[in-house]
């Protein structure tokens, strides 16, 4: 008669990949600063990157403002591109 082993040995993790918690606990000294949308998506429970909710929380990176609920520069008043979040983050 065979000993059948447990169905945990047959789905083992997949050589290399970490899992959630060691991931977070390598993480744990460096924070990684969330950007806003470059729009908000009028949610009305506000999502954590929304735009008006970085403003208004002080969390907004410096040199971007938002008006008429879309992310532009303080300076001019234009729209922000990716490139230009990802600098100012």
């Amino acid at each position: 008669m065979k000993v059948r082993q447990p169905l945990t040995s047959c789905y083992r993790r997949a050589v290399g990949k970490k899992s959630k918690k060691a991931a977070k606990a390598g993480k744990a000294g460096v924070e990684k600063r969330k950007l806003p949308k470059r729009e908000c998506c009028v949610s009305k429970s506000r999502c954590g990157r929304c735009p008006i909710r970085m403003l208004k929380e002080g969390t907004l990176p410096d040199g971007l403002a938002v008006k008429k609920r879309v992310l532009v520069r303080a300076a001019d008043g234009k729209k922000v591109s990716k490139k230009e979040l990802q600098k100012a983050a």
